[in-house]
């Protein structure tokens, strides 16, 4: 069995309430049981959320230890996390790492056009709402 963590950073626990023009009238609850329905006999996922930086960075390192492939939605991490672009870094050749957004963001803000995250991730899906974790989780079939 194929296990993969799915990590959503700061504000993602907020969803259906959060600039539900965005990110839609969904939560985070929500999510993950489209999560669980989409997830195939062989893999076991697990949807985790946080607005910890340094929480994220642990589990990226748990990650790694295990072995485990990741779906990762930075959020505002995205734009200026170093640290956690250096644990993503870590993953490149031991698991895959598909990184996700919910909304498109070069669409939005200037400062949300820059990911630190993308090139140390195998793949980046954005812009189809939550149907961006479900094309996340083919990718990593």
């Amino acid at each position: 069995m194929k296990s993969i963590l799915v990590l959503n950073g700061p504000n993602l626990g907020m969803l259906g309430a959060r600039e539900p023009e965005v990110y839609g009238d969904l939560n985070l609850e929500h999510l993950k049981k489209q999560i669980a329905d989409w997830a195939t006999a062989d893999q076991h996922v697990e949807v985790r959320q946080t607005d910890s930086e340094s929480m994220m960075i642990e589990w990226v390192h748990e990650a790694f230890n295990n072995k485990t492939d990741v779906i990762i939605n930075p959020a505002a991490f995205t734009h200026y996390s170093y640290a956690l672009r250096d644990a993503v870094a870590m993953l490149e050749g031991v698991v895959k790492v598909v990184e996700v957004h919910i909304s498109n963001p070069h669409r939005r803000e200037k400062f949300r056009h820059t990911s630190v995250i993308s090139s140390v991730a195998n793949g980046v899906i954005a812009g189809f709402g939550l149907e961006s974790y479900r094309l996340a989780l083919n990718a990593l079939t």
